[in-house]
């Protein structure tokens, strides 16, 4: 499977299990295996990068297995060739958005007119909030 230009996952690394899909359908739902789970041995593969493989591990969340395996599930079609498509495009879509390395933040100071801009309006604001207190008889 190709991912980019210099990153292809072979076949041994990717395992597809079928089983029984949930939800209405009737007697499809209960003759036909076609739900597809996707199991990707991300940790153990030698096509992606370190970086990348802890970015994809970010990304995956609850998807990543305590044994570093990418778990993708899909039973949106009755079809069971179409959801094997739709969870390899997944996992390919996964990948692709480790590859892109997040822009490193460049920390700022605010300028000096835009702290003392800041002030001015906290301060025109309390004098608007103290202008809302009781009214006074005497004065």
């Amino acid at each position: 499977m190709k991912i980019s230009d210099n990153i292809t996952i072979e076949d041994w690394e990717l395992t597809e299990s079928f089983m029984r899909s949930s939800g209405p359908g009737g007697q499809n739902v209960n003759k036909v295996s076609s739900a597809v789970e996707l199991r990707f041995e991300a940790a153990r593969s030698p096509n992606l990068p370190a970086p990348v493989k802890t970015r994809l591990k970010r990304l995956a969340g609850r998807r990543w297995t305590t044994d570093g395996a990418l778990v993708l599930q899909c039973e949106e079609t009755r079809s069971q060739a179409r959801n094997r498509e739709i969870v390899r495009e997944r996992l390919s879509e996964l990948i692709q958005k480790a590859l892109v390395a997040p822009k490193r933040r460049i920390a700022t100071r605010p300028t000096l007119g835009s702290k003392k801009r800041r002030l001015k309006a906290k301060k025109q604001r309390g004098e608007v909030k103290s202008l809302r207190g009781r009214v006074d008889p005497e004065k």
